[in-house]
């Protein structure tokens, strides 16, 4: 009996952290889509330890050639940002999605719908060829892009010993 509640202590700490994506996260049930047609994740999101440390704030999806609205809003800027293409998307509740490198194909103000072509990715910036930096942020801050889009997945869970 002492090595299940053992075990139980030990794995209850890692279902609460490594559930996310799951019916409990607010973001999870917006109804996003993925921004590009075939999804491979190259490099995921890391989140900073302190607001200014590194980390990387948002997804390097591979295969990317044409992006796509990940839910309606209206494009916010397009532009360069320390020398790169970014083409950014306010959305509704406070979230917005950028993409770096990336040129718009439509002009700032646009209203896009969900799923509708906004962007082409550019030439590598620090990103290699074909690959766009998708970030995601919530009222200010950088979240994980795959808690909107279902894809975090839950922790699988091993008896030890």
């Amino acid at each position: 009996m002492l090595p299940t509640l053992r075990l139980i202590a030990l794995l209850l700490p890692l279902t609460l952290v490594a559930g996310g994506g799951g019916t409990g996260d607010p973001l999870a049930s917006r109804g996003w889509i993925w921004p590009v047609d075939a999804v491979r994740v190259l490099r995921p999101f890391v989140a900073p330890v302190q607001a200014y440390g590194p980390g990387h704030r948002g997804v390097d999806l591979g295969d990317a050639r044409i992006l796509r609205a990940p839910a309606a809003g209206t494009i916010a800027f397009a532009g360069d940002v320390a020398g790169r293409p970014v083409v950014t998307i306010e959305h509704e509740e406070g979230l917005v999605t950028t993409f770096d490198p990336a040129i718009a194909a439509r002009p700032v103000g646009s209203t896009v719908g969900r799923g509708e072509v906004v962007a082409m990715v550019a030439p590598p910036g620090h990103t290699g060829a074909e690959t766009v930096h998708f970030g995601v942020r919530d009222h200010g801050e950088y979240v994980n892009p795959l808690r909107l889009l279902g894809g975090i997945p839950r922790a699988v869970l091993l008896p030890c010993c």
